[in-house]
């Protein structure tokens, strides 16, 4: 019960924020109806209950499988066994994240199904459950992060050039919406429990970190190369906004229950064959050891099904009716002023971000305080909405405008950067992009483009998540190259050899 009164608290006090931000805009410069007021307050309150319960059920059920699978794993001394191994759990974590399945419903949505949801989910999973093992075999045989990251970064900006931009933006949206709720936990687990079998305590820390980086770029990779291949036309679908088509304050949550327990078992059951599986013939868990996992596991189904039917039940509407309302003011600064502001703070209530930074803390035994990341993350990420905001207003910037000097920065940057700090930034530009973001930033980015004079739903509505993951690579390792130099003047010589 402690950790569930914990779980809530910190819930709480993220969502928070989002609401008060609701409620002032609602009474100053977007009035909204009353009826999408109160569903919004009831998503709201089940959003908070289901993410403090699916936490729960990560820490106490989730996490332990990702680090027995982890050390288990790591012991067969087969390249082949922990290369394959880790695609599967990578595969099917990445199905079961709530992040990549909200994205994939916006996508189906505004497009009428040309992209399914389906598509986006398997195709992106595939990806992050390749890179994941392309990540094992990096901290295995030792190779720099910063020069695996060039490689994938000039491979996706190849791709780049042969994809169209409705794929652009969706494809980079995927990269962060992959590494959520559940996977950042998971991907954290058992990169720690890998690099914690290092002899190196110094590599060992700095291999601790990366990891949901270097997944977060395969679902960028195979998106891309989904829309190359199959050459999916969605340019010309388009959506025009509507009031909200619900009068009932019930019915769009009562609907979404059914579906939504189907789904989620159909997401989590994968996670309990593999962990089933694995305990047969290889964990040999203890029977108090099974329970607790058989608890969390519980916990996360219940919190997951809380969590998506607030979210598709009156969270997300209310983003995209925000939008659209202070995309219609006439005084347009105000949408890139309300962006950034939800940018802040939204990131602070992303619960993969605390996941994060709690890591970092005990890695690094306390000499990075977790303030001293989240500030700079929140500046970052706020940043970053208010210029979606920007290229939503202006035609002529397009998504690439941003992504390409700011990735070429960010890789230049890693060569100058402690390693440990290129893994951070990289891994925190992937947990910044969690579910709140995805849930209602990206909503409220998809009403602007809707109401925007000369905006296009599918170019300008998505892309924002991109930036999201982008941003905290500069900022953090702009926070990396300061505590350099302060080490340095205090008699310090950081090195990474």
């Amino acid at each position: 019960m402690n950790l569930l009164f914990f779980k809530l608290k910190e819930v709480l006090s993220s969502v928070l924020p989002i609401i008060v931000t609701v409620i002032i805009l609602n009474f100053t410069i977007a009035p909204l109806d009353v009826s999408l007021i109160i569903r919004f307050f009831i998503g709201a309150v089940l959003i908070i209950l289901g993410l403090a319960i699916f936490l729960c059920g990560v820490d106490i059920g989730i996490s332990p499988i990702g680090n027995s699978f982890g050390s288990t794993i790591i012991k067969t001394n087969k390249l082949w066994i922990v290369v394959i191994a880790i695609f599967i759990v990578g595969f099917f974590v990445s199905i079961a994240e709530p992040s990549l399945r909200i994205l994939a419903s916006q996508v189906d949505f505004v497009t009428s199904s040309v992209i399914s949801k389906e598509s986006i989910v398997v195709i992106a999973s595939i990806g992050v459950g390749t890179m994941l093992s392309l990540g094992f075999v990096r901290i295995l045989y030792n190779i720099p992060i910063n020069k695996v990251f060039t490689i994938l970064y000039s491979i996706i900006f190849i791709l780049a050039l042969f994809t169209s931009r409705e794929f652009l933006a969706i494809s980079f949206d995927a990269s962060g919406s992959t590494t959520g709720a559940m996977t950042i936990p998971f991907i954290l687990a058992l990169a720690h429990s890998v690099s914690a079998m290092k002899s190196d305590s110094k590599a060992s820390e700095e291999d601790s970190f990366g990891l949901v980086g270097i997944a977060s770029t395969g679902a960028i990779m195979t998106v891309m190369i989904m829309s190359i291949i199959s050459k999916t036309d969605a340019s010309t679908v388009s959506l025009e906004y509507n009031d909200p088509i619900f009068t009932s304050i019930f019915s769009p949550f009562i609907q979404q229950i059914a579906p939504t327990t189907i789904e989620v078992i159909l997401a989590l059951l994968p996670i309990v064959i593999i962990f089933l599986v694995f305990q047969i013939f290889s964990f040999k868990l203890s029977r108090k050891t099974i329970r607790k996992i058989v608890m969390g596991l519980v916990f996360a189904f219940i919190g997951f099904v809380l969590f998506l039917v607030g979210v598709n039940g009156g969270f997300m509407e209310m983003g995209v009716a925000i939008g659209y309302g202070v995309a219609t003011l006439e005084n347009k600064v105000y949408l890139v002023i309300v962006g950034f502001f939800l940018g802040f703070a939204t990131v602070l209530a992303e619960p993969s971000v605390y996941v994060l930074i709690h890591q970092i803390e005990d890695v690094t035994s306390g000499y990075i305080k977790r303030k001293v990341v989240l500030i700079p993350l929140a500046i970052a990420v706020g940043t970053a909405t208010a210029l979606s905001m920007v290229r939503i207003l202006v035609p002529g910037i397009q998504l690439w405008h941003y992504l390409l000097p700011g990735y070429v920065i960010s890789l230049v940057m890693s060569y100058f950067v402690p390693k440990l700090f290129v893994g951070i930034a990289f891994d925190s530009g992937g947990v910044a992009a969690g579910p709140m973001t995805i849930t209602f930033i990206l909503a409220f980015t998809r009403g602007a483009a809707e109401a925007a004079e000369g905006a296009n739903v599918l170019v300008d509505g998505f892309g924002m998540i991109a930036m999201v993951a982008l941003a905290p690579l500069i900022a953090l390792q702009i926070l990396g190259f300061i505590f350099k130099v302060k080490s340095k003047n205090g008699g310090i010589e950081y090195s990474d050899e």
